[in-house]
């Protein structure tokens, strides 16, 4: 495929945008979906763009939405020019204005629900779409501003930004040279969150065809649990919880406010349980009208069965965050006995952790336990959920481990990322695979990223259908193969667990709070 040579001017429903060609690829940064969520439209639901004359340049990304600076990670710099102009798009083309209608991806990122926005290197959309694809990322809120629950807002607007940035690919994507009849979603942790969630929301339906949700999180809130967090994060500004007294505060302040309940999160355990022992403040919210049910129910029972899902989780998860705390190895027994009471399934949940793993130590049991309530086991059953609620699907694990640090990280949280994109260099990428990626980084990325553009193009992804009878499954490694669920001592463990909306309740906790 010849890509372009000059910088391309597209029509869009907002006016025209004149992008860049990099890398043979046309790059368009930081298009407008929506007008900026501040002033009269603060907390309200995003709105579209206005239109401009003349043509824009898409040169650049757009700001990033506000985010926690107390959880220690994040994406990107706030605007130097103060701009507020954070709900953009950016598109990359091998072929815009052509003819061909290539496949859509639509990336959503990750980061806690608190953090992230779509430009830095490990979210350059070159690599994937030189296989073919017409890849799309895009900036929508995050924590107080995305998911903040207050009297009189909209909930879920995190979600109807994702909602809006959808609508904006289904009405300009045919100019960039994408089909808006094969639109893929994609994304990790947080982001396949918020995937699982779109799945179950009907505002959502038609505006995507297939999906791959990576590391999906289990946590989804009760109204209940998330107005007591938003009231919780207006305390510290000394406000009540209403839209009225929230929407004159600016988006910074609101955001240090969400901050300061972070950073006393563990004070709130009684009444929050486990998202605060996690440090979870923030998540999509089951609020009857924008998010009507949980989505392992939406799936079970049939929404979304003609999306095409591929749904999965990295072997070890948890090693992230026991590493990069300093913690890995130095788990006392004490501590992986609280994790354990804490978060095991169902009053049996603890023996039968230690009876199925008697050989892990206290740090590989507290890893154990905590891969499998953040993501394995939610991957796991939305797989089971769509498979039995009658939709195609495909489940995967990468199992190759990150050669950085002595390979001490293993198949880490948020490993898969860079593999997938093919942006092996810089970002993420340097953390975990080095500075020089090995060979072996170099083919399991490829046979990520050929698979995950295969499943975009035509929805197969080159293994079996996971069947709740054999439970096939992709694993990548060194050498990929697939294989039954391989995780199974968890999967039984978890077999009777439902991932409901995690509600407001005194903690039933036999571990006192911190």
């Amino acid at each position: 495929m010849t890509g372009p040579t000059r910088a391309p001017e597209i029509r869009t429903t907002a006016g025209t945008v004149r992008g860049r060609i990099a890398d043979g690829m046309a790059v368009f940064r930081g298009i407008p979906f929506a007008q900026p969520p501040v002033g009269p439209l603060h907390l309200a639901p995003p709105v579209p763009a206005l239109p401009w004359d003349g043509v824009r340049e898409a040169v650049s990304f757009g700001p990033t939405p506000p985010q926690s600076l107390a959880l220690g990670f994040g994406s990107g710099p706030e605007s130097p020019d103060g701009s507020d102009e954070w709900l953009t798009v950016n598109v990359w083309s091998p072929d815009p204005g052509g003819a061909a209608r290539l496949p859509v991806m639509v990336w959503i990122y990750g980061g806690a629900f608190m953090v992230g926005s779509a430009d830095g290197p490990t979210y350059d959309g070159t690599a994937l779409a030189r296989r073919g694809t017409v890849v799309v990322t895009f900036n929508h809120r995050v924590g107080a501003e995305g998911y903040g629950h207050f009297e009189g807002a909209v909930p879920n607007r995190a979600l109807l930004d994702q909602v809006a940035a959808l609508e904006w690919v289904r009405d300009n994507i045919a100019g960039f040279g994408g089909d808006p009849d094969r639109v893929t979603v994609f994304g990790e942790s947080a982001g396949a969150g918020a995937i699982a969630a779109l799945l179950a929301t009907p505002r959502a339906a038609g505006l995507f065809h297939r999906a791959v949700a990576q590391s999906v999180p289990g946590s989804v809130f009760s109204p209940a649990l998330a107005a007591d967090v938003g009231a919780s994060v207006a305390a510290e500004l000394g406000l009540p919880a209403t839209l009225e007294a929230l929407a004159p505060v600016p988006p910074k302040a609101l955001r240090d406010a969400a901050d300061a309940v972070l950073g006393k999160i563990s004070q709130y355990g009684a009444r929050w349980g486990l998202i605060a022992h996690a440090h979870l403040p923030f998540s999509p919210v089951v609020d009857g009208e924008v998010l009507p049910c949980s989505p392992w129910e939406a799936l079970r029972t049939g929404q979304s069965r003609d999306v095409e899902l591929i749904a999965g989780h990295n072997r070890d998860e948890a090693r992230l965050f026991t590493v990069m705390s300093g913690r890995h190895g130095k788990i006392t027994q004490e501590e992986a006995d609280t994790t354990l009471a804490r978060f095991a399934p169902g009053r049996e949940g603890v023996a039968a952790y230690r009876a199925g793993y008697p050989e892990a130590d206290p740090t590989a049991m507290q890893e154990l336990v905590m891969s499998d309530w953040l993501f394995r086991m939610p991957s796991l059953h939305l797989a089971e959920a769509h498979a039995v609620g009658g939709g195609t699907t495909y489940a995967y694990e990468l199992a190759w481990g990150a050669p950085a640090l002595g390979g001490v990280l293993g198949a880490c949280h948020g490993l898969d990322v860079p593999l997938v994109f093919g942006t092996l260099r810089g970002g993420i990428a340097t953390m975990v695979l080095g500075e020089e990626p090995p060979a072996e980084a170099v083919a399991v990325s490829d046979a990520m990223g050929s698979a995950w553009t295969a499943f975009a193009a035509h929805g197969d992804p080159g293994w079996a259908r996971y069947r709740t009878d054999d439970r096939l499954t992709r694993v990548f490694a060194a050498e990929p193969d697939t294989v039954p669920y391989p995780q199974e001592i968890s999967r039984r463990l978890w077999a009777q667990h439902t991932f409901a909306a995690l509600e407001l309740t005194q903690d039933e906790d036999p571990v006192p709070s911190a």
